[in-house]
C-alpha cells in the first residue's frame, strides 16, 4: 500500500484555528471545539493512504484544479495529491459558499 506525507497549508491551519475559535469563543462550547478540531486532524491524517478514495471536486476554477474534498462531520476538508505528498488547503464549513472560497 502506497504511503503518502500529509501536509497541512498555514491557510487551512488558519481555517481549523477559525473553527475551533468560532465554537469555543461564539458558541461558548469549549469542549465541542476541542472534540471537533481533532476529529477533523485526525481526519486528516488518514490521508496518509488511499487520498484517492474522495472525488476531484467540479468546480470551474484553475485553484480548484484536481482538488479533493473529504467531508467531516459539518467541515470539508479540501487536498490535492502531489506526486507522494497529500497537501490540504483549505478546511471549510460544508454550509459555506465553497466555490466562492475556493476561487
Amino acid at each position: 500500500m502506497k504511503h503518502y506525507i500529509v501536509e497541512i497549508t498555514d491557510e487551512a491551519l488558519l481555517d481549523m484555528e477559525k473553527l475551533y475559535n468560532y465554537i469555543s469563543l461564539d458558541l461558548l462550547a469549549t469542549e465541542s471545539a476541542i472534540s471537533q478540531y481533532n476529529r477533523i486532524a485526525d481526519e486528516i491524517l488518514k490521508l496518509e493512504f488511499f487520498p484517492e478514495r474522495f472525488k476531484i471536486i467540479d468546480l470551474k476554477s484553475e485553484r480548484a484544479k484536481e482538488i479533493r474534498k473529504m467531508p467531516v462531520d459539518n467541515y470539508s476538508v479540501f487536498y490535492v495529491i502531489i506526486n507522494n505528498r497529500v497537501v490540504v488547503t483549505d478546511v471549510l464549513y460544508s454550509a459555506s459558499d465553497i466555490g466562492k472560497r475556493l476561487r
